[in-house]
């Protein structure tokens, strides 16, 4: 289940289990870890979606952020981030490399995918981006 971190394929969905899956559907927030550039992690609480067939996580942005700003910053090979999620004793982490998405068509996706997830289409907001995380590493507990 797990690959390199220097691996760039993503996860083959045969190595992402039903219960990893099923808990990346239960409706929890998780916390998205993006190096500054000086190094240093920023951790922030996001809302996230995750489509187990083909290892894809996808977080809305405002354009502006600064997780969108150090994602960026690192170019277009995109930086490895962390995505984690956190209920009682289960946790998942998802790993991989994230990159920024601007185009209309996968940001009104994301969107979809959120409200299917949370239950509410986020505000409109003309800023909106996505951070689209290429999944290539899981771990965690009692999922």
């Amino acid at each position: 289940m797990t690959r390199t971190p220097s691996s760039p394929a993503p996860l083959p969905a045969a190595d992402v289990s039903e219960a990893l899956a099923a808990f990346w559907r239960e409706r929890h927030y998780a916390t998205l870890t993006t190096l500054r550039p000086g190094g240093t992690p920023h951790v922030v609480p996001v809302s996230v979606t995750f489509e187990p067939g083909t290892a894809t996580a996808r977080v809305v942005s405002r354009r502006t952020s600064k997780k969108v700003r150090n994602i960026a910053a690192a170019g277009a090979e995109g930086m490895r981030v962390a995505l984690c999620q956190v209920d009682g004793g289960r946790w998942s982490t998802l790993e991989g490399r994230a990159r920024v998405r601007e185009d209309a068509d996968a940001v009104s996706d994301a969107e979809r995918r959120y409200e299917e997830r949370y239950g509410r289409r986020p505000r409109p907001n003309p800023e909106r981006v996505l951070i689209e995380i290429a999944v290539d590493r899981t771990m965690g507990r009692g999922v």
